[in-house]
């Protein structure tokens, strides 16, 4: 049996579904059309419990993703409050031994050569990308094929 903190948010335990068909017994005497409109009715109350579970996990793992890229961006944040700091700090230490605007444009220059460089890397990374999925559309035309003629 599962705990409560083990389902997701929505789900019940299965001994608290609601019953949907009558007990084995009533069964014996049953027609073939009851018994396929209880199967029916039972497929139907099946499907809508596990949609309503999926929709359960899902919200669930919103949530977790949610905080979880809150707390990357705040990450985000303080790295370039810290890098701004550190930036400073090592136009100020520079300015000991040159003027302080030369300082600062020394500390300007590292960063334009980085950027420069992070821009071309990710320049070459985006036009290797393929916007199609090349394997999907083969095996799509694959299926379609053998659709159209079926080697059974």
């Amino acid at each position: 049996m599962q705990h409560d903190s083990d389902m997701p948010v929505g789900a019940r335990p299965l001994e608290q579904q609601p019953a949907a068909s009558p007990p084995r017994g009533e069964f014996e005497d049953a027609s073939l059309g009851e018994l396929f409109g209880r199967f029916s009715e039972d497929l139907s109350i099946l499907m809508r419990q596990e949609v309503d579970l999926a929709k359960a996990e899902f919200r669930q793992e919103v949530t977790k993703a949610s905080k979880g890229a809150g707390l990357l961006g705040g990450t985000g944040l303080a790295a370039i409050f810290g890098l701004l700091m550190l930036s400073f700090a090592a136009a100020w230490g520079l300015a000991e031994v040159m003027a302080v605007g030369w300082a600062f444009v020394v500390v300007a220059a590292i960063y334009l050569v980085t950027a420069a460089t992070l821009f071309v890397n990710g320049r070459r990374e985006l036009r290797s990308v393929h916007p199609v999925p090349e394997k999907t559309v083969q095996t799509l035309k694959e299926d379609a094929q053998w659709a159209k003629h079926p080697t059974s």
